[in-house]
Formats: C-alpha cells, structure tokens, sequence
C-alpha cells in the first residue's frame, strides 16, 4: 500500500460501545467512497481504548489486503505530564502507580492534528472522552459524522 494515496480517517468513541455491525457498515461506505472519489483505501486512525476505537482498529486489521491501513495512536498514561497539566492532578491506580488523567485529552489532539479527511464517532451516553475529541474535530473544521446508542 502506498501512505499518501490512503484517505486518513479517524474512528472513535466510547469504550462501552458494542456494535461491531454499526461501525463495519459505516468504515465500509467511507472506504467505498474514498475508493470512488480516487484514493487507493483509506487509513484509520483510533487512540486503542477499548470500545468503538479497538472495533475500527480491528476492522482496518482485518482488511489490510484491501487497501485499509491502520494507525493506532496511543495515549501515553504512564509517561511525563505535559507543560501545561496542573501541579497534583495525577492519580493513582488500584496498583499504586500513577497516570496522569490529561493523557487521553494529548492524544486526542495528537489524532486531530494529523488532519484526517474525515471522522467516525460512536457515541454511547455522556462518554467525556469521546466528547472531549468532538470538541476538538469541531475546532479543527473536520467533517465528523456521529452514532449514538
């Protein structure tokens, strides 16, 4: 597969998302239409939270030979805080380690600054980490189309 010649899409949501027909049919009809409007496939992009982003992920997986690329981009919750997080806010885990709540929010932003052609979101209630992306692809002027369940 050549890189520039795939459609960069993102799929996200919620991690209590569950319908694998759902997002299949929705990736499908955006791959059959990057194929018509000349792309050689497309590319999807997902932040590998359980939920809707590991379904798009396994899906694009599952469809390689077909023009589909993948890109996981991982939100990096162990690692350093970035300059801008506020002093004492991490938290810790059932394990006693630390993470730093923000890292999902740096990821998001991560995703929307590779300016993806366009993207899926699968929603399920107030899920803040799907609406913390929605917000940002509007900011970004991303076209975004949206399920809920």
């Amino acid at each position: 597969m050549n890189g520039p010649y795939l459609a960069l899409v993102l799929g996200l949501g919620s991690r209590a998302w569950t319908d694998r027909t759902v997002i299949d049919t929705a990736l499908t009809e955006v791959w059959h239409d990057a194929r018509q409007n000349g792309y050689s496939g497309i590319e999807v992009m997902e932040g590998t939270a359980p939920g809707a982003d590991r379904l798009c992920g396994e899906w694009a997986k599952a469809r390689f030979e077909h023009g589909v690329g993948h890109l996981p981009v991982e939100a990096d919750w162990e690692g350093p805080c970035a300059d801008t997080c506020p002093p004492g806010h991490r938290r810790a885990r059932r394990d006693n380690t630390e993470y730093c709540p923000l890292a999902g929010h740096r990821r998001n932003q991560n995703m929307v600054d590779r300016q993806p052609l366009s993207a899926l979101a699968f929603q399920v209630g107030e899920s803040t980490g799907t609406a913390d992306c929605l917000r940002r692809l509007a900011a970004a002027g991303i076209p975004t189309r949206r399920w809920a369940a």
